[in-house]
């Protein structure tokens, strides 16, 4: 199973867009996937038409050890899964501060569980907390959502740094696999500028810091899309809102990439990958 986690603490960078729909793209293409929401918002959920009410066990519930992975998990299809979240998870936080290996709860609940997926795929918050140190200590993959704009550098090294101490230190499997750019416009000099800022620093660092050696820049470049900030209103992935529009056209090539990095894993390096359109 590839376990990701989809990370950013700077919020608005199309995260739990990229978490949710590439989950759905690669649920469509036959793929065994659980989506896991570990931020309070919830949005992850409710783009996937799930509610956690107080009567149904969430994240919450696991982290604090009231349930197991398996009674929080809900079928969404024949192929996807949601372990939801509540505003209730905001709570943990202050919860598990002292408690003796907080950062190492949710793998241990994942060790715990017996179901079998082809992807484990974790929407986390926009924060560096201990949310985000779970799922980092919990999974072997790290996939980062950018966006081609000058503050979506703001903060990137700090980000990068939190992921290498917890390789290092926690979770010596971990690893950056993924950067992809989101909110694309190809008719703007800033977005293609700011994406050649984003490839030569990380090719500038990759050869001092070896979890992301294995990291591919996707060549898909998620565009603007109206129907992708509409569809979570409506409780739908992009797929089954508006499978014909430029939202679905990217997410489906995006997945297609995920899974062409899955046969080839030993030959996946970071490099700069020309500006790529679906149709």
């Amino acid at each position: 199973m590839r376990s990701i986690a989809v990370i950013n603490q700077k919020g608005g960078v199309g995260k739990t867009t990229s978490a949710v729909n590439l989950a759905a793209a690669l649920a469509e293409s036959g793929r065994r996937v659980c989506l896991m929401d570990l931020d309070p918002q919830a949005h992850a959920s409710l783009h996937m038409g799930i509610t956690a009410h107080g009567d149904s066990p969430s994240m919450y519930e696991v982290l604090c050890g009231d349930a197991s992975l398996s009674q929080a998990r809900q079928q969404v299809n024949e192929h996807i899964s949601v372990i939801p979240s509540n505003l209730d998870l905001a709570a943990a936080e202050l919860e598990l501060a002292g408690e003796v290996g907080r950062e190492m709860i949710l793998r241990d609940r994942l060790a715990e569980d017996e179901a079998d997926f082809d992807y484990l795929i974790l929407d986390c918050p926009p924060s560096l907390g201990i949310l985000t140190l779970n799922a980092l200590v919990a999974v072997k993959e790290v996939f980062l959502p950018l966006q081609p704009h000058f503050l979506a550098l703001h903060g990137l090294s700090k980000l990068l740094r939190t992921v290498e101490v917890v390789s290092r230190r926690l979770n010596s499997r971990l690893r950056l696999t993924g950067v992809m750019l989101c909110m694309y416009d190809s008719n703007t000099r800033l977005a293609a500028e700011v994406s050649t800022d984003i490839d030569e620093f990380f090719h500038a660092s990759k050869g001092s810091r070896d979890f992301f050696c294995e990291a591919k820049f996707f060549e898909t470049r998620i565009r603007r899309n109206i129907r992708l900030a509409e569809a979570p209103s409506f409780g739908q992935s992009i797929f089954q809102y508006s499978p014909e529009s430029n939202g679905a056209a990217d997410y489906r090539a995006l997945a297609q990439e995920v899974l062409w990095q899955e046969k080839n894993q030993d030959s996946s390096p970071l490099k700069s990958a020309p500006l790529k359109s679906a149709a």
